[in-house]
């Protein structure tokens, strides 16, 4: 990582600081957040949670409850969420794997950040994003999550890196604190929907302050 583009990360994330200040991010229990994490691809928050509401109350909002039910009750709790019969797959491939692998999220939560990474990934349908979520959300883990928002950011403020070299920029620069990287990663999140996705890049704060 170069010095540049140390400073830049550090300076990104002092400005959307200095903006938004302490986010709170992602509520619900841990197992709820393993769930929103796959049922967020490819839809709004507002779906993810009518989904999740769906699952309260067919009383399988969590990794026993989404591994005991039946393919079609969980795909009415999250038709709302689109494409759901893929991620009803995934959430029992989740589900399973750690059933199988580790008997209970508690258990789970025991074990190295770089075996839950690694597994994870293996798991069909998630991805780095994915798992970096469920780690930094639900297993209370310093790690980066670099989604589409993230790198659209950065790269409108010179900061070229992708993928899994802006996750290692910015797990470089930030304190191992799991709350920050919460934090950060909200951020991001918050700034690219109040201004990337209306189109206001001539009054961009980020982009005009990095010229």
């Amino acid at each position: 990582m170069s010095a540049s583009g140390s400073c830049k990360c550090e300076a990104l994330i002092g400005a959307l600081s200095a903006l938004f200040g302490d986010l709170a991010w992602w509520p619900g229990t841990p197992e709820e957040v393993m769930i929103g994490a796959v049922l967020t691809q490819q839809t709004r928050w507002e779906n993810v949670t009518a989904a999740l509401d769906a699952l309260r109350r067919k009383g399988i909002c969590s990794i026993a409850g989404i591994h005991a039910a039946p393919s079609s009750v969980i795909e009415e709790a999250v038709r709302c969420t689109g494409f759901f019969r893929v991620k009803t797959r995934r959430l029992t491939a989740l589900a399973e794997w750690i059933t199988h692998r580790y008997g209970s999220v508690d258990a789970m939560r025991k074990r190295p950040t770089e075996e839950l990474r690694a597994g994870l990934l293996s798991v069909n349908g998630i991805g780095a994003e994915t798992a970096d979520s469920i780690l930094c959300y639900a297993l209370d883990r310093p790690v980066f999550v670099i989604d589409a928002y993230t790198e659209r950011i950065c790269g409108c403020v010179g900061i070229p890196e992708r993928g899994a070299a802006l996750k290692r920029m910015f797990e470089a620069v930030l304190p191992p604190d799991t709350a920050v990287h919460r934090r950060c990663h909200a951020y991001f999140v918050e700034y690219a929907k109040q201004f990337c996705g209306k189109k206001r890049c001539e009054t961009c704060i980020l982009k005009n302050a990095f010229e």
